[in-house]
């Protein structure tokens, strides 16, 4: 008596339909994560890789940027250390880890 009949109704149409809509809505999830993975996931673990190959390639006598933004020449490589010439007889010791990029020194300054 306090149910009504149309009520009633549309509550068994609805438990027939829920499962398509929760596969609809797992596989909306599942697209929305291989977008995420193919846009920033995969292309910062790339550049990631690339510039640990990068610094694990230093070497004597290559100019290097400090996470700092000292520039200075590579004078000596051990594993994990970096001794750097920032000036004449300047000389620090850096991680590796640190270091953010390797500079060209044939390369000229962008405002000349």
């Amino acid at each position: 008596m306090l149910i009504s009949p149309a009520y009633a109704q549309t509550a068994g149409a609805a438990g027939t339909g829920g499962s398509a809509a929760f596969m609809i809505q797992i596989l909306q999830l599942l697209l929305i994560f291989v977008v995420f993975y193919f846009l920033i996931i995969r292309p910062q673990n790339k550049r990631m890789k690339d510039h640990k190959a990068k610094i694990d390639a230093v070497k004597k006598g290559d100019q290097v940027v400090t996470g700092g933004g000292l520039i200075g020449k590579v004078v000596k490589v051990e594993d994990s250390v970096v001794e750097v010439e920032l000036a004449q007889g300047v000389k620090v010791r850096a991680l590796k880890s640190t270091l953010t990029d390797i500079v060209d020194p044939t390369a000229k300054p962008a405002n000349d």
